[in-house]
């Protein structure tokens, strides 16, 4: 149980933090212009690098259901334990997103609007106006190589004590790159969460937070498995 609580934990920070830093801090959240796109994404690499510290130890910090599924056809954890993974991560995205959802409200002007909570989505309306196509693409390539740094630097081959912080700055350069077309998620419990909340179209759009980068982390699954580990 330490594991799943560790796991719960850990995709309640990553959905808080992350989410949080758009929806309160974001674009026009503080000051004239709020963090930006910048500050959003050292936000949610540099949770990833603190849980990464804090319970990489218990669990392995996977704090995504694309990162277990990965691991798993990588042969790295057993199917039940993977479940267990699964269930905790979506349990602590709702969890995060709902405490942010209460925090909002404190906010006199708030109002709950289509892709609220920091909820992903493509198309008319949804920041770039990126197509399905497009979003579809970013999130399974960008995904695959999130699963490959975070394989690569947990194997033989990398440097255990430095594989947080890269796994972090990986977050962050994927962040940059893809916010502005699908909000970045490469994340299924992290879309999963705030969707619940905001509903519309965030939640029609949900199902390909979770197709793109489960196929984007199997594909780097069997990559690592057949063209580095196999002997």
């Amino acid at each position: 149980m330490k594991k799943y609580l560790a796991e719960c934990i850990g995709t309640f920070s990553l959905v808080f933090f992350g989410c949080g830093s758009a929806v309160i801090s974001g674009i026009a959240g503080v000051g004239p212009s709020g963090i930006g796109l910048l500050g959003i994404a050292i936000a949610f690499g540099f949770t990833v690098v603190a849980m990464a510290y804090a319970i990489g130890g218990i669990s392995g910090c996977h704090v995504n259901p694309a990162v277990t599924i990965g691991v798993l056809v990588a042969g790295k954890m057993e199917v039940k334990d993977a479940i267990g993974y699964i269930i905790a991560q979506c349990i602590g995205a709702i969890l995060g997103a709902g405490v942010l959802y209460v925090i909002q409200f404190g906010k006199p002007d708030f109002v709950m609007g289509e892709y609220a909570l920091g909820a992903n989505g493509w198309g008319e309306g949804y920041l770039m106006e990126y197509s399905m196509q497009s979003a579809f693409i970013i999130e399974t390539v960008m995904t695959f190589l999130f699963l490959f740094v975070i394989l690569a630097t947990t194997s033989k081959f990398g440097n255990g004590a430095m594989a947080g912080l890269a796994i972090g700055v990986t977050l962050m350069l994927i962040h940059l790159v893809t916010i502005p077309v699908t909000g970045t998620s490469v994340n299924p419990a992290r879309s999963l969460g705030p969707a619940l909340f905001a509903g519309g179209k965030a939640l029609t759009h949900l199902w390909l937070f979770f197709v793109a980068p489960i196929l984007g982390a199997v594909l780097a699954a069997m990559v690592w498995k057949y063209g580095f580990e196999k002997d």
